[in-house]
């Protein structure tokens, strides 16, 4: 497959009677059973009404059964069908691979056991052909999205995208459902820089766009679990752990940042008479929005350590109180409070571990206080200490917060 020259938005705009071209991957590893039926559905579905050329290639994972065989024979009777064998296996790496060969305008991902409806489908890729999105993910969490599934899958499922949302502050619902899509040329420079050829793929694709500004378009879907599934759940959940924490790291260093994207334009009113409203972002307004943040995080503070202080000393369950608000505490104040801050650069993140360690300092240098003073104090005073202290930290995590970590560079102006 040879690569050719890719439209921007504003280009597509210039030629509206272009056709886009769209490319479905499916990728494949012992499906001997499962790919007929795929393809013969998938294709009747894409011939009778999809408004845009398309294709479909399937990827064989390095099947030992006789997957490729399948693959190639249906390939014959389907025109529209390709075959792409790769010697290693790995969910990422098909896609990597898939979608760098790619010529379409944009590339699809979804899975050979059909889970997601194809109704779905449209509504994923339109924003990317008009150029209103960047990527576009289906969700099963999403509000509209509905499904059949078991408690387990769907307990993991949502424990999980829970953890990526308050680790990473992640703005999308469902990080792996098997239906997502993107612009090829957004999408190339983002595939230099993901590393992952497994399952977590999808999350760390996802991160590193938000991360670098694109707009990910989420579509609510309707979605059955085929229990055949070739996925070792365990292994998975801690694969993609060590990702959360390797992306994490990379946002820190700096080595999330990807060259190359396309720029989106910044937001302009349509009308030429609009009176456009200005973003609140001074001082009262900092203030009641960090106040009600803090309070927020303060409650469930003082509630999660008097839950854990049952088990566990003080400064333990201060620690990890603490550390599970903080996470919220800081996105709810990037996105809410400190408006001139978009993303998230390395500086910010060190900045903000710094305002986080001098907190804790501060309050469990109060019980350190409180049980130096009062040899047994009783559980309801060491909330109370723990609440008071909790203020003074509070005031001065927002003047640091304010006049360190969310200042604006006197000279660059770089946000992330």
């Amino acid at each position: 497959m040879s690569a050719v020259p890719q439209l921007g938005a504003e280009e597509a705009q210039r030629a509206p009677n272009r056709t886009a071209t769209v490319d479905v991957v499916i990728p494949v590893y012992n499906e001997e059973r499962s790919l007929p039926g795929c393809l013969e559905v998938l294709s009747r579905h894409l011939g009778e009404g999809f408004p845009f050329s398309w294709s479909i290639t399937v990827v064989d994972n390095a099947s030992t059964d006789s997957t490729l065989d399948v693959a190639h024979g249906l390939a014959r009777e389907m025109p529209n069908v390709r075959v792409l064998h790769l010697d290693r296996k790995g969910r990422g790496l098909a896609l990597r691979t898939a979608w760098g060969y790619s010529d379409a305008d944009v590339v699809v991902y979804m899975d050979v056991d059909l889970s997601t409806g194809l109704d779905a489908l449209l509504p994923l890729v339109a924003p990317l052909v008009n150029g209103h999105s960047d990527l576009a993910v289906g969700s099963r969490l999403a509000p509209g999205a509905r499904t059949v599934r078991g408690g387990k899958r769907e307990m993991i499922s949502r424990g999980y995208n829970k953890m990526v949302r308050w680790s990473h502050g992640a703005r999308f619902t469902d990080a792996q459902c098997g239906f997502k899509a993107a612009r090829t040329e957004v999408v190339r420079p983002l595939l230099r820089q993901v590393r992952d050829d497994s399952w977590f793929f999808d999350t760390e694709l996802l991160l590193l766009a938000e991360h670098n500004g694109l707009r990910v378009h989420e579509v609510p879907v309707d979605w059955v679990e085929d229990v055949d599934t070739r996925v070792n759940v365990v292994r998975t959940a801690t694969d993609d752990i060590a990702g959360l924490v390797r992306v994490a790291r990379a946002k820190i260093t700096g080595a999330a940042r990807v060259p190359g994207l396309p720029q989106r334009p910044e937001p302009r009113a349509a009308h030429p008479q609009a009176v456009l409203a200005q973003r609140e972002n001074g001082l009262l307004w900092q203030l009641v929005s960090f106040g009600a943040i803090g309070l927020v995080s303060t409650v469930l503070t003082s509630v999660l350590y008097a839950v854990l202080r049952g088990w566990w000393p003080p400064l333990l369950a201060n620690l990890v109180a603490l550390t599970a608000t903080t996470l919220w505490n800081t996105e709810a104040n990037r996105r809410y409070t400190f408006l001139q801050q978009r993303g998230s650069s390395g500086r910010v993140h060190a900045q903000g571990l710094i305002v986080f360690a001098l907190y804790y300092v501060v309050t469990s240098g109060a019980l350190l206080g409180l049980h130096a003073c009062a040899a047994n104090p009783s559980r309801w005073l060491e909330v109370l200490v723990l609440v008071l202290s909790s203020v003074v930290g509070t005031a001065l995590r927002f003047v640091l917060l304010r006049s360190w970590v969310f200042a604006a560079p006197a000279e660059e102006g770089e946000t992330s």
